[in-house]
């Protein structure tokens, strides 16, 4: 039987029985915040149909495959001087916070936690991939380093250096590779453990899971058609988990997810194309991020690989940050504009609770995030489905 997924929300209230509905026990059940729960089940299609009928479910779908949004090797490299040039262009430079009392959580290939850019950060680990913890791909580890990264030899990398807390989920294997239920049951134990911002730098890989199926023996169009059921369902997953996230923070602090959309687009080939954000970063409630490149003149320009469809844009080309076993490395993607907004957001939570105007809430710290992005830098003539409400800014 096939493997599906099932979203259960444990804070449903339970029905009463005819006997209790109009006895003295009779209550108005008090409001309550939302508990996702993700499980994993080997069920016939009449009982995956069943189950969406239950009270608590709130979805149900078939795992699909999941990739690393795979970056580009930098042709700069780490010898160039100076810190990370995405510090300055988000102008996490000359802010005055640092993330300090934020936790983050970042959902990729693991880290290595021994590297000296996460010294003295308390890293929680935890691993949905089946590979062990740790980072053999260094994907994780480039990405945490951009969001929370101490300084590499005096070179800085991080945009939120006051960091003391990081969950690292690992939901990619040490091949780049995994399964949905992986993210899911990442989100679920980022939300559980307090994460108050979630950074992944992944996609669904629609195409591998046709090429999974055709080489298990189903011919191409009955492939296609599943997997594009199969996608469906996990969009609907996503967006219906996500509410959750949303509900919760009426009741306690919740996440702020941010997603790279992709590195797909071809914008400068023979035949330039682009193409839309795809899982998660197309869901209802996520944060989805374009990258930025370096152009003429001192503008940022949309990066030639960046997907369309994006809420806001950040570096994302020569990068960086942490090289896996030691020292730094530069990469370019949509992978790496990610973290630097997951940094930002970082930056705004200690922000809004240091201001003492308002309550701060993931809701407050996406509107600030949207209301302060800018476009002043941009490179002219560019579309706005291309980077959305602009660069992301940290609080001056």
């Amino acid at each position: 039987m096939p493997e599906y997924m099932i979203l259960r929300n444990l804070a449903t209230p339970r029905t009463a029985s005819g006997f209790e509905r109009f006895g003295p026990a009779a209550t108005v059940a008090a409001p309550t915040p939302p508990e996702p729960r993700v499980e994993t089940r080997d069920l016939s299609l009449r009982d995956a149909l069943n189950a969406t009928r239950e009270s608590d479910v709130a979805a149900v779908a078939m795992p699909m495959p999941i990739r690393l949004v795979r970056p580009l090797e930098s042709a700069v490299g780490a010898a160039a001087p100076g810190d990370a040039w995405g510090i300055a262009a988000v102008k996490a430079d000359t802010s005055p916070m640092t993330g300090d009392g934020v936790v983050v959580a970042v959902l990729d290939t693991g880290i290595d936690k021994a590297h000296p850019a996460f010294a003295g950060v308390t890293i929680v680990e935890n691993d949905f991939s089946g590979s062990g913890n740790g980072d053999r791909q260094g994907h994780g580890s480039h990405c945490a380093g951009t969001i929370f990264g101490r300084d590499v030899d005096g070179r800085r990398i991080g945009i939120a250096r006051g960091v003391k807390k990081a969950l690292i989920g690992k939901v990619l294997g040490d091949d780049g590779s995994g399964s949905s239920d992986m993210i899911f049951r990442g989100i679920q134990w980022a939300l559980d453990e307090g994460a108050h911002v979630i950074s992944m730098s992944l996609g669904f890989d629609f195409p591998g899971m046709v090429r999974q199926m055709e080489q298990a023996g189903l011919p191409t169009e009955p492939a296609v058609s599943r997997a594009l059921e199969a996608y469906r369902s996990n969009l609907r997953f996503f967006d219906a988990l996500m509410q959750m996230v949303r509900a919760r923070a009426a009741f306690l602090d919740t996440a702020v997810v941010v997603a790279a959309t992709g590195n797909e687009s071809e914008r400068r080939g023979a035949r330039p194309y682009t193409i839309a954000a795809s899982l998660p970063a197309a869901s209802e409630g996520i944060v989805s991020v374009a990258a930025l490149g370096q152009g003429q003149g001192g503008t940022l320009d949309i990066a030639p690989f960046s997907n369309t469809m994006a809420q806001v844009a950040a570096p994302g080309v020569d990068i960086l940050s942490v090289r896996v076993g030691g020292g730094l490395r530069a990469l370019s993607g949509t992978s790496m504009a990610c973290p630097h907004v997951a940094g930002v957001a970082a930056l705004w939570w200690q922000a809004l609770r240091s201001s003492g105007a308002l309550r701060a809430s993931a809701g407050l710290v996406i509107s600030n995030i949207l209301a302060h992005a800018r476009t002043d830098g941009l490179a002219p003539g560019l579309d706005t489905e291309d980077y959305g409400a602009g660069i992301v800014t940290a609080p001056q």
